[in-house]
């Protein structure tokens, strides 16, 4: 896909609405502008995950009724089990 955009004053650019919808790009979003050398650019998002799955897990555990204690207070015994399954593998 080939999408043509302007260069405004200021040097800013303006990312197609389409695209910006596809990829879920949003203000203030950094990205990488990658000079090839011969007068090509490319422009990569990026984008650390790591806000956005916090943000989806915060919603499921709220969703879901659970306090952080709650999750807090069975970490001894998921980690238990994870040991014990971890152990019958290698018996």
């Amino acid at each position: 896909m080939t999408i043509a955009v302007q260069m405004r004053a200021k040097g800013n650019v303006t990312i197609p609405v389409e695209l910006r919808q596809k990829y879920g790009f949003e203000e203030g979003d950094v990205f990488t502008l990658v000079e090839l050398g011969d007068g090509s650019f490319v422009l990569t998002p990026r984008v650390s995950l790591v806000p956005k799955l916090v943000a989806e897990m915060e919603a499921i555990r709220t969703e879901a009724g659970v306090t952080l204690d709650d999750l807090l207070s069975g970490l001894p015994e998921m980690r238990r089990q994870l040991f014990e399954e971890k152990q019958r593998q290698y018996e």
